[in-house]
């Protein structure tokens, strides 16, 4: 296995024991998924091949639904899509009239992203690789440039808003023939979103439109056309913590969100959103919730409902919009737990803190004290598992077994953790097992 630098490792762990997903290293840690990820390959492949697809990933908090939207985002960009990723609050959301969808698509092209620039901000970077396909299509065919960017982006003009989409790209090239830096500024200012009054767009880059509340999911659509003018395989938009929007007090605000993602559902089953493909991260309670959450829109219910017959037996079925996270199984936390041992030796085996007996150790106590929970919010015990390896590495003097018996860490106001008894009405632990006293 490769050595991993001190300065991934540390990011990796303090991102883990924070009980988040970390913006790097992910392929160290990942473990199972392999059918979910199979069918988000699945979708990607579609993108790229100019067509939508749309996924809802549902799972407990804990969950790894976090996790898994970062792994799709990097499998994404390996294939050659632009993404962009944003978590709901209160003050962005999919629809809004005081400013809240706006703020969303202005979070979205912040954190647009490649290949080459993971980290967001690649907006500017994809407008002049646009610019350069044109030059050199104008150089190869002996024509204007300014000819050969007003017909490649004529395809636009057939798009809600996609007029002044067009203008805007020209203005960028005019501010870069012509060395108007503040002209180039204004465009991509334009395309983020930050124009907030007709007035000043039309001031400084002659459009009558902007980027609002209203024409959000249009300009998402755009962008997404752009993208693949540009060189690139498709757009593919994450959208995590989509339970805010089951968490709105106000029934009408909430129903305006869910006519939108109908509207988007629809979209992209149908194939009409090319290049571009929604990914959605939520929890059971925002699908399944006939008050407030998703099935209690009826179009959405129905678009939405699981294979009757995958559910009745049992199986799964990862061709609908709907992939429910399932609980890791026993080897998958195995391996877990292995490549964070690995992390945390920097990738060098003989720095390994533990052997594989404590990994056993510590599986077995997880199960006995906490049963399902384990299986199923991966969080805690990654973070638990992180801590005793912290307290091993300062303190190498004390033997792993007596720090699992010591060390415990209370939790006793949540009683889905409490240890549950056994076969003969004892309590885990009550043998006088070196696991009594740890605790999640």
């Amino acid at each position: 296995m490769t050595q991993i630098r001190p300065k991934e490792r540390d990011a990796i762990l303090q991102s883990l024991r924070a009980g988040v997903v970390p913006r790097q290293g992910l392929h160290h840690i990942a473990v199972g998924r392999d059918k979910e990820i199979q069918a988000m390959i699945q979708d990607i492949d579609r993108i790229a091949d100019n067509g939508s697809a749309i996924r809802f990933i549902i799972g407990e908090y804990g969950s790894g639904k976090t996790f898994f939207l970062y792994l799709v985002r990097s499998i994404a960009l390996e294939k050659g899509l632009v993404t962009a990723s944003a978590d709901l609050t209160p003050d962005r959301r999919i629809q809004g009239s005081g400013g809240q969808a706006r703020n969303l698509y202005a979070e979205l092209m912040r954190n647009l992203s490649t290949r080459t620039k993971r980290d967001g901000g690649a907006l500017p970077s994809i407008v002049e690789r646009f610019i350069s396909t044109a030059l050199n299509k104008a150089k190869d065919n002996g024509a204007k440039v300014d000819t050969i960017i007003h017909s490649k982006l004529s395809h636009l003009s057939e798009l809600v808003g996609g007029y002044d989409f067009a203008n805007v790209i020209e203005a960028y090239w005019q501010g870069h023939d012509t060395g108007n830096e503040t002209l180039k500024t204004d465009a991509i200012r334009w395309l983020r979103g930050e124009f907030s009054t007709q007035t000043d767009a039309r001031k400084a880059l002659g459009v009558r439109t902007i980027i609002s509340d209203a024409n959000v999911y249009d300009h998402l659509k755009l962008m997404a056309r752009f993208i693949h003018l540009s060189g690139y395989k498709g757009l593919m938009i994450g959208l995590d913590e989509m339970v805010n929007l089951y968490k709105l007090a106000n029934s009408q605000a909430r129903n305006g969100n869910y006519e939108q993602i109908l509207r988007i559902l629809n979209d992209c089953l149908q194939g009409v959103a090319e290049g571009l493909g929604f990914v959605f991260g939520g929890t059971p309670e925002f699908l399944t919730d006939p008050r407030r959450g998703l099935y209690s829109y009826p179009a959405l219910q129905t678009r939405l409902a699981e294979n009757s017959f995958a559910v009745s037996t049992g199986l799964t079925d990862f061709t609908g919009p709907v992939i429910r996270l399932a609980n890791l199984s026993q080897e998958e936390m195995f391996a877990l737990l292995l490549n964070i041992r690995h992390v945390f030796a920097a990738g060098d085996q003989n720095r390994y803190l533990v052997p594989d007996e404590a990994l056993n150790s510590f599986m077995a106590h997880c199960s006995q004290r906490i049963g399902e929970a384990y299986f199923r919010t991966p969080r805690n015990t990654i973070r638990a598992f992180i801590d005793f390896l912290s307290v091993q590495e300062q303190h190498p003097e004390m033997f792993w077994k007596s720090l699992i018996r010591d060390i415990t860490l209370p939790n006793e106001s949540n009683p889905d953790l409490a240890p549950l008894p056994n076969e003969s009405g004892e309590l885990p632990g009550d043998s006088g097992s070196d696991l009594v006293n740890f605790r999640l």
